[in-house]
């Protein structure tokens, strides 16, 4: 076979080495050009990055939306309504001697008629939805600048749960320290802008200007009513159905109370502190021990006990609300089963001014408020017309009340309540029919056989027509316990000893 003889190529030429030298050179040269010109152009991008960040922190410090450093200079204040992010520059930059600390409870406060009641000059820096750590914190700011004597904090016991601090919402905790590097967070932060222009279009379009008198107050931004109120009650039976499954131990509740609040009261003997315990509708206390009996109970403890730890200290006073009926009980005054009107708050202050011996609590009646708050609870029926009465239950000669886990007023001078609880009352035996959701109670020789839903009962043998069926509700068998009771031979007697209660006395 005949084999081919290898191709030989040509070599380069020593001009044309030279040439690729020459070429290579040049190439290496120019990426090291390529290279400190883009050196370059990082630099100065950096140089007026950080120029025109310098620029950006001076403007937002002169103009300074939030008057985190200064009041603002020749306008009027324009207030932002995140109250977050608002109160550190109000605590550092205006006058004041009292400070108003807590949740929405507290937002309807008018500084000026705390001013009248405690003889003060009050700035109103309340949170709402706050958790206790947020109002220690705005507390202990205010108070580190000097001007503090007297704080009138609002304190719910729901905001002493760790639990709703992720709720709360994220908080800038960069304003409330002394690390002046942390502000870089506010002072390049262009959404601070946004309501600061609109207040300011506002004030050229002639606007009235905002002021600290009338800053987080909604009393009337919102409506109040009972039928809000007993719409947000029939919301709540499902929405808060499995509320108490994840209750803190009390242990956490005392733990956040110890380290939040009852810390900044030791460290600061020289500040009188005003506590209240906020008064939400009776509704709002019969939900939570429906839904929510853990934190029901929790609440009534809690009372109590933090009333017994502040009073050891000689700057406080502790004011209780809860049991308030002439407010708790007038759904008028609310705009859902917790959030009372700018009245109330009024008449809070009016109260604390005059140290008003119904809600001063002191060592004589500090359990007394907690006993008659769960009274309240336990005898709480609504009446025809959706108004809560404390109805009350005797039989015979019996000093102790009855209790009824549920009390439903159809109309006028009847309960319907629970069947078996019924029955215990009565003294009765019961049988119930579960397929035919009929049931017979019997006592001495009378019995009394009805089914739920029939308005026709029979009493040996003899029908009786009754004013207001038995009820099937959420499972549980409700039945005319008056009517029942008279026909079983008891003599029923009532009075009324006020506008908001009623007392029924059973005598065989």
């Amino acid at each position: 076979m005949h084999n081919s003889a290898p191709i030989e190529r040509a070599k380069p030429s020593t001009a044309q080495q030279a040439a690729a030298l020459t070429a290579g050179t040049r190439g290496v040269q120019s990426t090291r050009v390529t290279a400190k010109a883009a050196k370059r152009m990082l630099a100065m991008f950096v140089v007026f990055a950080l120029l025109f960040a310098m620029l950006a922190a001076l403007i937002t410090y002169i103009v300074d939306p939030l008057q985190f450093y200064h009041k603002p200079f020749g306008y009027d204040p324009v207030f932002s309504n995140e109250q977050r992010y608002q109160n550190p520059g109000l605590a550092r930059n205006y006058d004041y001697d009292t400070i108003i600390v807590g949740t929405s409870m507290t937002e309807n406060f008018r500084p000026s008629e705390v001013d009248k009641a405690l003889g003060a000059h009050t700035l109103k820096l309340s949170i709402r939805g706050s958790t206790a750590d947020e109002q220690f914190k705005i507390a202990q700011l205010a108070i580190e600048t000097g001007k503090v004597k007297q704080v009138l904090w609002g304190l719910d016991y729901f905001a002493l749960k760790t639990g709703d601090q992720e709720a709360a919402g994220e908080f800038p905790d960069y304003l409330y320290d002394d690390n002046k590097l942390n502000d870089v967070r506010y002072l390049l932060n262009y959404s601070l802008y946004d309501s600061f222009f609109k207040g300011i279009m506002k004030q050229i379009k002639g606007s009235p200007s905002q002021s600290l008198e009338g800053l987080y107050n909604w009393n009337y931004a919102v409506t109040f009513g009972k039928k809000l109120v007993l719409k947000d009650y029939e919301k709540a039976g499902v929405a808060e159905a499995y509320f108490g499954l994840n209750e803190e131990p009390l242990d956490v509740i005392k733990d956040n109370f110890n380290t939040r609040v009852l810390k900044l009261i030791k460290a600061h003997p020289e500040v009188k502190f005003i506590v209240y315990y906020p008064p939400y509708s009776v509704l709002r206390e019969v939900m939570w021990e429906k839904t929510n009996k853990v934190r029901y109970q929790n609440q009534l403890e809690m009372a109590v006990w933090m009333y017994e730890q502040l009073h050891a200290l000689p700057n406080t006073e502790v004011y209780n609300f809860q049991t308030a009926t002439e407010w708790t009980y007038n759904l008028d005054l609310y705009k859902d089963m917790s959030h009372h009107n700018q009245d109330v708050n009024s008449a809070i202050a009016e109260a604390i001014g005059q140290k008003d011996a119904r809600y001063l609590m002191n060592d004589t009646n500090a359990q007394s408020f907690a006993d008659e708050l769960a009274k309240q609870v336990q005898t709480f029926a609504l009446s025809p017309d959706g108004d809560p009465l404390s109805v009350q239950v005797f039989m015979g000669d019996d000093p102790s009340e009855k209790v009824f886990s549920s009390r439903i007023m159809p109309g006028e001078g009847e309960l319907l309540v629970p069947v078996k609880e019924a029955a215990q009352a009565f003294g009765a035996t019961l049988d119930w029919n579960q397929a035919t959701k009929e049931l017979v109670l019997g006592r001495d020789d009378s019995k009394i056989k009805l089914k739920m839903g029939d308005k026709q009962a029979l009493q040996d043998d003899n029908a009786v027509e009754l004013a207001y069926p038995g009820k099937l509700i959420g499972g549980t068998a409700y039945v005319p316990f008056m009517q029942l009771a008279s026909m079983l031979g008891y003599k029923i007697s009532s009075d009324q000893p006020n506008e908001l209660s009623i007392r029924y006395t059973l005598a065989s």
